[in-house]
């Protein structure tokens, strides 16, 4: 009687299972506890993977505001390097691109010290590549002129050294200079012209000078490191790096953003795939607790099943019963999680708003945090990813209970219930 329409009776019999009421309480407890517990694990890695998406992104928009997309630079300094800025001028998406130096250095104010990256600039053009001129919180970036030794710094590193604008301080390289009186390291007095803050890690470390009192201070002479470039899509700027290194010869060495910055974003990717792995163990103990129920489930229904299989219905078929009850009640939870984890992440910004209005508290200072509230920037297919790897994860839970109820002998299960 089975043998038409096994698998549709299969599918009714293992749904309504799920719905009927059970004998023992406790077996109803652990299936609503396996629900919620999948709901629970999909909905926090939504809303955890957007979270860092969301930093991932702000960083980057953050950081690329003074950071170049990329450079270009020979082995040896460039000393003509208005021909190889003519050269580059016709490129595809390349916005701007304007002459630096670069090299490391030590900031002392009083007994403080600070490690710093330098960058010589020229005003003029840098303007064109990044954004430090429209975040300047005191003085400005056009106030460092050649021969004046001025220096523009982040607003975490002043304050770190205690300097307000118009304040000097000393600068040190990782050089020494032989004078008749010794060996001395060489170092120069700067004035602080000009404070920025773009709210990213480089707020700690960059300093900014005029180019041509980087050429003095690193000696130089006429030359520069190299090229500071802007594309018009940061994410395509990998590439248009490499083709212009690749077409102007092995002499010019390019990078661009990801190469440069690119430890920052690994930790931040590393960091977001160690917390989707450590919240997948909800969705483990969500699976084991979908096992536990579908045990408890068989030894139940033990009578129910051998009255089936005499009845003439196969094995497959008493598979598919427990297989479509466990899917079922894993289904409803991964549902309920990626609607409210997606509903979650969209609107986590303005939730968390309301939160903090309503308490009167900033979660996130923005005197110790760079990003002073909790981004979140949803995407398809991260929730795609969570949904499938949660029922892959509730599929394979169901099978054991599932094959332990299709090895019930009906005459050895009616025996003892008779």
């Amino acid at each position: 009687m089975f043998q038409t329409s096994s698998n549709s009776v299969a599918l009714h019999i293992g749904l309504r299972y799920t719905r009927a009421k059970q004998r023992n309480g406790f077996i109803s407890f652990v299936s609503i506890f396996a629900l919620v517990g999948m709901a629970l694990g999909v909905f926090a890695l939504i809303v955890v993977l957007s979270v860092m998406n969301g930093f991932d992104r702000e960083l980057k928009q953050r950081l690329l505001r003074v950071v170049p997309h990329g450079n270009l630079s020979t082995h040896s300094p460039l000393i003509d390097w208005k021909s190889l800025y003519a050269r580059i001028g016709d490129t595809q998406g390349l916005i701007a691109a304007a002459p630096f130096i670069e090299g490391k250095g030590l900031l002392a104010a009083g007994s403080v010290v600070k490690p710093i990256q330098i960058q010589g600039v020229n005003p003029k053009y840098e303007k064109n590549i990044s954004a430090v001129h429209d975040h300047m919180i005191a003085g400005e970036l056009a106030f460092i002129q050649p021969g004046q030794y001025g220096i523009v710094m982040g607003d975490l590193l002043a304050a770190h050294l205690g300097l307000r604008v118009g304040d000097k301080v000393s600068l040190t390289l990782p050089e020494v200079s032989v004078t008749p009186a010794g060996i001395f390291p060489r170092s120069k007095r700067f004035k602080l012209v000009g404070i920025f803050s773009v709210g990213a890690p480089v707020d700690q470390y960059l300093v900014l000078i005029h180019i041509n009192d980087a050429q003095k201070l690193f000696r130089r002479g006429q030359a520069v490191d190299g090229l500071h470039l802007k594309f018009d899509d940061i994410y395509r700027a990998p590439t248009a790096v490499s083709e212009l290194a690749e077409k102007l010869g092995e002499k010019v060495v390019g990078k661009d953003w990801s190469q440069t910055q690119g430890s920052l974003f690994q930790a931040v990717k590393m960091e977001k795939t160690v917390i989707g792995l450590m919240l997948s163990i909800i969705i483990a103990v969500a699976a084991f607790n979908i096992v536990t129920s579908l045990v408890m489930m068989v030894a139940e229904k033990r009578s129910d099943i051998a009255v089936l299989r005499t009845l003439g219905m196969s094995r497959w078929n008493i598979v598919s019963i427990f297989m479509v009850q466990g899917i079922s009640l894993g289904f409803v939870g991964i549902v309920l999680g990626c609607v409210l984890g997606t509903v979650t992440a969209i609107w986590l910004p303005e939730i968390m708003s309301v939160v903090e209005a309503l308490i009167g508290i900033q979660v996130f200072d923005p005197s110790v945090y760079f990003v002073a509230y909790l981004p979140s920037y949803w995407k398809l297919e991260d929730t795609i990813l969570v949904c499938g790897l949660s029922s892959t994860i509730c599929i394979l839970a169901t099978i054991y209970p599932a094959y332990r109820a299709s090895t019930i002998e009906p005459a050895e299960a009616l025996r003892y219930d008779i």
